[in-house]
Parts: C-alpha cells; structure tokens; sequence
C-alpha cells in the first residue's frame, strides 16, 4: 500500500508539566488506525530507572519506535549517570546520524524531575521556556490549555490532568484514559 493511501496511526497526546518541586508527564491512551479507535488503553508515559537514576518519559509516535529510543535512552543514561541533557543530546545525534533510527517515527518528553526536554528525531533536544511542553496530535490544545492554566494556584499534576481533558474535547484522536507520572526534584 502506498504511504498516501495508507491511513497511518494516530492518537497520541502528552504533555510535561514542571511546577514548584515537581514535574508531571502525562499521556492518553488512544491508538487509533485512520478513523477507528484501536485501543483506549495504551500505556504512552514510561518510568525509566538506568543505574538507580530515575526518568520519566512520555512517546508519541510509533510505539515499537518509541521502546526502540527508549532503550536507546536508557543505555546514554547508563553511560552518563545523572546527565539527562547529555544523554539526550547524545541520543538525537545518533537518531539524526544513524540510518537505521533516521527512520523511526516518534517523539519524546523526558524529564529527571529538574529537567524537562523535547526530544525530536531532526536532532532537536528542547528545553521548553514556560516549564510546559505538549507533543503528540492534541499537543497543540494542551499545549495551550496548560499554558493558560500555568499561572493559577494549581500545582503541576492538577494542569497536566486538566490541560489533557481539554485536548481530550477538541482532538478526536485524544481521550481521556489518562497515565500519570509525577516525578520530583
């Protein structure tokens, strides 16, 4: 089937949240095919722990390409304890150079508790401004919503959670099955 024709995956939103001492990834957990929902439940929000070192990370995209960075991410972090940027600095060179992971589709939010990155598979490792990053087909609308949430008395697991129903009401490629994963500084 040509790639025009075939309807390819979508359903993906996650979003990171860092605020006061902690920072929150949360995901959905559609999956859909086209126009028709494969599963509601999918688990897109990873709890890493190389060495003793503790990640948290959320994958829109492919999923057999998300574990394959994943695993990716946790050797960098193996080879650099407690270097989040580092590892995942290393992790978008090999993704942007090797012809094998040039050809994985996905993205990442990954943070240690102190740090909240982007990674993208055109090398890009991104540290957002405003301490909230989205990615994913919702991305936009939590994006947005967390944003607009950001400057409230809330605390960073409240705006995620909210922040989600909101894109789960606008994306129809976004529910409301949601895993949440708080991790601290």
């Amino acid at each position: 089937m040509a790639d025009d024709q075939f309807p390819g995956w979508h359903g993906t939103t996650i979003i990171g949240v860092r605020k006061g001492n902690e920072v929150v990834i949360a995901g959905d957990g559609q999956v859909s095919l086209g126009q028709t929902v494969i599963k509601g439940t999918a688990r897109k929000v990873r709890r890493l722990s190389p060495g003793g070192y503790e990640v948290v990370a959320g994958f829109a995209g492919s999923t057999a390409d998300a574990f394959t960075l994943l695993e990716r991410l946790e050797s960098k972090l193996e080879a650099t304890p407690g270097q989040l940027a580092r590892a995942s600095v290393e992790l978008a060179k090999d993704w942007r150079t090797d012809k094998y992971l040039q050809k994985l589709e996905a993205m990442l939010i990954v943070t240690d508790g102190d740090t909240l990155l982007v990674i993208t598979g055109a090398g890009d490792v991104l540290e957002p401004e405003n301490d909230v990053a989205a990615i994913g087909s919702g991305g936009n609308f939590a994006l947005a919503a967390a944003r607009g949430l950001f400057e409230t008395d809330q605390d960073a697991e409240t705006i995620a959670r909210k922040a989600m129903a909101i894109a789960a009401d606008i994306c129809v490629y976004t529910n409301g099955k949601l895993t949440v994963e708080k991790i601290a500084k």
